[in-house]
């Protein structure tokens, strides 16, 4: 028999950094779960992403258990990366703040596109591109 689950966690953490402080430590002892079965495996998994945020999804269950899955960069962070700029825009359909080309934004849908809700590869690509308007970064042809 399946385990109940009495909570899903998301929670974005730097990769390789995550400590007993918040987030990690505040939202897991709410919760009543030991903090070290989270850090130590979270920490050895995502050392080849240091300095970069994760995201991270937790399923707690009703005996105090958990299990956790990565999904690596948030898609803002990699629009952000592929652009060099430091914040999408307040105003995103006035005010733009970079550009970001067919490929760049077809790259980042094929390293999504496990986590995207997306038949095809136009669909991956038609929802990057726009979380990438909604920041105020155009796209370019």
């Amino acid at each position: 028999m399946a385990k109940k689950v009495i909570g899903n966690l998301k929670l974005r953490i730097p990769a390789g950094r995550a400590t007993a402080g918040p987030p990690v430590g505040s939202t897991l002892g709410q919760w009543g779960l030991n903090m070290m079965d989270f850090i130590n495996p979270f920490n050895e998994a995502t050392k080849d992403l240091m300095g970069k945020n994760v995201i991270v999804h937790l399923q707690v269950f009703e005996d105090r258990t958990f299990a956790w899955k990565s999904l690596g960069q948030p898609v803002d962070d990699l629009i952000l990366e592929k652009t060099g700029i430091k914040q999408g825009s307040g105003k995103p359909h006035s005010d733009k703040v970079g550009k970001i080309t067919r490929a760049q934004v077809a790259e980042i849908a094929e390293i999504k596109k496990n986590q995207l809700n997306a038949i095809d590869a136009e669909g991956r690509f038609k929802i990057i591109a726009g979380t990438a308007r909604s920041m105020g970064v155009e796209i370019a042809e």
